[in-house]
């Protein structure tokens, strides 16, 4: 089991493939980490599904206005096209390459878009490098983020079961 070293900056997210832990990295996107926080411990992530997830790329989540199961607004045929109530981010683009177990937002053509959207990247993609905000790295459970089914869109999507940050675990 991976050691959590700072609480205030781990996520734990539960799948329903298992069990993922995020260690953050509020030094190199703050505000995004800030975020990503914030929509955690709303609940916002809780039953968010898996909308995207490509082979040999990187799974997609974090549609907590249509992505997520369960509410009013929930549209498995839009899922990917929403965000959440809140402003987008400004890009906190960084010199951290995108590798195996990189977390970080997805977005439009447009640098400045991000909202709750993220990805999990599968293996490494250095073409994303300096275009796309990274806000964490897997430590523990990689090899469940592995299983999660693949499609564009998923049929039958696995989901956030729930995310949470450490120190409120």
């Amino acid at each position: 089991m991976a050691e959590i070293k700072d609480p205030e900056n781990t996520i734990i997210m539960e799948t329903t493939k298992g069990k993922v832990v995020i260690e953050l990295l509020p030094d190199v996107a703050p505000g995004h980490v800030a975020r990503i926080k914030e929509l955690t411990r709303e609940g916002a992530y809780d039953g968010v599904v898996f909308h995207r997830v490509i082979e040999d790329f990187m799974a997609q989540t974090g549609d907590v206005q249509y992505g997520k199961t369960g509410s009013e607004q929930f549209n498995p045929g839009r899922a990917g096209m929403g965000g959440s109530s809140k402003p987008d981010l400004k890009a906190e683009f960084s010199d951290k390459s995108h590798v195996r177990g990189t977390c970080s937002m997805a977005r439009s053509q447009m640098p400045n878009s991000a909202n709750s959207q993220f990805f999990i990247c599968f293996t490494d993609a250095p073409w994303l490098n300096k275009q796309y905000s990274i806000w964490g790295q897997v430590i523990e459970g990689m090899e469940n983020v592995d299983k999660i089914k693949r499609g564009e869109p998923v049929r039958d999507p696995d989901t956030i079961v729930s995310m949470r940050v450490a120190a409120d675990a």
